[in-house]
């Protein structure tokens, strides 16, 4: 049995301490607020706050603050995704009914996203989303409207630490072209990918705020029966669905 005044264990405890404090605090809190909570000296936090910021576990924000990193989304409890979820289902089930295209609704998982909802299109050329497979952020619409609200610092990370694979020759990867994208996001709350993870679909998504997290509604539409009034028809529905979700959020 481990001896609880092992440093070893001190060190577990201590790391438990930081993700619970941070959890639970109203606001980022500096490293020195952190140590008089946990009574220990600045110096001995350091590392243990650089290695759960290293890992993903915590956020470093510009002015030295630290907040809960995105890594930490794997461990939130079933009934909070359960609740997103929830929320997201009628809407996503408008766009299906009302487009006759697969959407689906994604939640942050790391720099990951995951499929959480997926209604598919009658068409029979048709793109299908299964429930539980995950995909990275950079070629997916619903990633690309996620990755658009990432702050400064978490954004620093992503282009630092992920290795952005090139599905097809449109796939954007750059990270100065991928900034450009993410400022237009913002501006639009649309993002969009053309054949970027799969030859022949568009995909059309936006980011959704929730209390406890981010998610993503997504359309994806063969190129084939894609044009720019499907586009702003797309859009448009999105954006009532984010609006109407936000204000239950």
């Amino acid at each position: 049995m481990a001896d609880v005044s092992s440093p070893q264990v001190k060190s577990a405890l201590r790391t438990l301490d930081i993700l619970e404090i941070l959890t639970d605090a109203p606001r980022p809190m500096a490293a020195q607020e952190i140590a008089e909570m946990l009574s220990i000296p600045v110096s001995s936090l350091s590392y243990l706050l650089a290695t759960l910021c290293q890992r993903g576990y915590l956020t470093r924000n510009p002015d030295r603050r630290y907040v809960p990193g995105p890594a930490l989304e794997r461990f939130r409890a079933t009934d909070t995704d359960a609740s997103m979820a929830g929320r997201a289902a009628p809407f996503v089930r408008m766009l299906r009914s009302q487009l006759n295209e697969t959407s689906g609704f994604f939640l942050l998982r790391g720099f990951e996203i995951e499929v959480v909802l997926s209604e598919t299109g009658l068409h029979a050329l048709r793109y299908t989303l299964e429930v539980g497979s995950r995909a990275p952020l950079h070629a997916f619409a619903a990633g690309k409207a996620i990755l658009s609200t990432f702050d400064d610092e978490t954004l620093r990370r992503y282009f630092g630490e992920v290795d952005r694979v090139r599905f097809t020759e449109k796939t954007v990867v750059d990270e100065t072209a991928m900034r450009a994208e993410l400022d237009e996001i913002r501006r639009t709350g649309i993002a969009r990918t053309d054949a970027e993870q799969t030859t022949g679909i568009i995909g059309v998504g936006a980011a959704v705020r929730f209390a406890r997290g981010t998610g993503a509604l997504s359309v994806a539409v063969p190129l084939d029966r894609y044009d720019p009034d499907v586009g702003d028809r797309v859009e448009a529905l999105l954006h009532k669905a984010v609006s109407q979700m936000s204000a239950t959020a």
